[in-house]
């Protein structure tokens, strides 16, 4: 069963890609610029073929992709109307953010797909409490109460509980909670764990209260939750990427195309059948095309965030100096961020490859 997994691994990431240079092309083909090429994967190609001044190709590694317009890499050289350098800001904005906003796109609608055949969602209502929790009350938490935002951030599910009040000082919290219709505020909310005694006479560590609420999976609810989904998604690599420059997470917690290969073999291996599996496949998979959403438009040289960015700053260049930076330098700059990106890709990869021989 193993190699099913890495086939749907590299199966994930061939989509994925195919689906954000798509992205491109067809904000390309909208906003009336000549692509030259759509290529899915590196290297040589293994099938090509030239339709309407395009050739589209598949090429042997899929790793990558790429759809080249005209004007894209010779800037001002490139005197042709339909030139990505002679359209508009907005139209460039459009061209670069498309491949990212399809990646979040279809990490939504998988999403929707996985939960289509849900039949209940968890809420975030407090539904009871465990006795001797200090914590209910008129001045604290009551039965009903929903939780709306720990420390400031929202609570859109179910599962954002537990991962906000774990990351809390475990002493005190700022809780907003939707009681009766409307909003209660409960500031500096003094809230610890402590053991509590189950009914079956087991004991465990918590804060001392129920979430057992459910409410009926409409297509309603399919849609707000998948929605939600996806945010939580977005929050959550921003909260990684914090975690990084916060020092809270190091090097050794990144992983590169080897270690997610190997993290969908071990979800798969780890599942309780082949279908669900599948599902459990397919979740991650989302939460890769969303992280592949954030990750690209991050204002990063030869990103596509990186793109945008150097659109405002020469758009900005422009109100104050009336010209902008050289299209030449801007390119070295890109093609110095796409080196060094390949640089942290290969330490990585190779990180990834010393794991699992350990």
């Amino acid at each position: 069963m193993t190699i099913i997994y890495i086939l749907a691994a590299v199966l994930i990431f061939g989509i994925l890609i195919a689906v954000h240079e798509w992205g491109h092309f067809i904000a390309a083909r909208l906003c009336g610029v000549t692509v030259h090429e759509f290529a899915i994967g590196m290297g040589p190609a293994l099938y090509q073929k030239e339709k309407k001044g395009t050739k589209y190709a598949i090429r042997v590694l899929p790793i990558g992709g790429y759809c080249a317009l005209e004007g894209e890499e010779d800037g001002e050289d490139s005197d042709d109307p339909h030139s990505l350098n002679n359209q508009g800001f907005w139209k460039k904005v459009i061209i670069f953010a498309a491949g990212a906003l399809m990646n979040f796109l279809v990490g939504f609608l998988i999403i929707l797909c996985i939960y289509s055949t849900a039949e209940a969602f968890r809420t975030t209502e407090i539904t009871g409490f465990f006795d001797g929790c200090p914590y209910q009350g008129e001045e604290g938490l009551q039965v009903g109460d929903a939780f709306y935002s720990i420390d400031g951030h929202r609570i859109y599910l179910f599962s954002d509980i537990s991962t906000y009040l774990a990351r809390g000082n475990g002493q005190t919290f700022d809780l907003v909670v939707i009681r009766d219709g409307e909003k209660v505020t409960l500031d500096d909310f003094p809230m610890t764990t402590r053991e509590y005694t189950q009914e079956d006479g087991t004991t465990f560590t918590g804060y001392g209260f129920y979430l057992n609420g459910v409410e009926e999976a409409t297509l309603g609810a399919k849609l707000r939750v998948s929605w939600y989904n996806s945010i939580d998604f977005v929050r959550l690599i921003w909260m990684s990427l914090g975690d990084l420059i916060t020092g809270r997470a190091g090097m050794q917690d990144l992983s590169g195309p080897v270690g997610i290969v190997s993290t969908i073999t071990q979800v798969g291996e780890q599942s309780a059948s082949f279908l669900e599996a599948l599902e459990n496949i397919a979740y991650f998979g989302a939460l890769i095309a969303v992280n592949l959403a954030v990750m690209n438009l991050l204002p990063i040289p030869a990103l596509d965030g990186g793109k945008i960015f150097f659109l405002v700053i020469n758009a900005l260049c422009m109100l104050v100096a009336r010209r902008q930076i050289p299209p030449k330098y801007e390119n070295y700059i890109h093609a110095a961020g796409f080196a060094l990106l390949m640089l942290l890709m290969i330490a990585v990869t190779f990180q990834d490859v010393f794991r699992l021989f350990q």
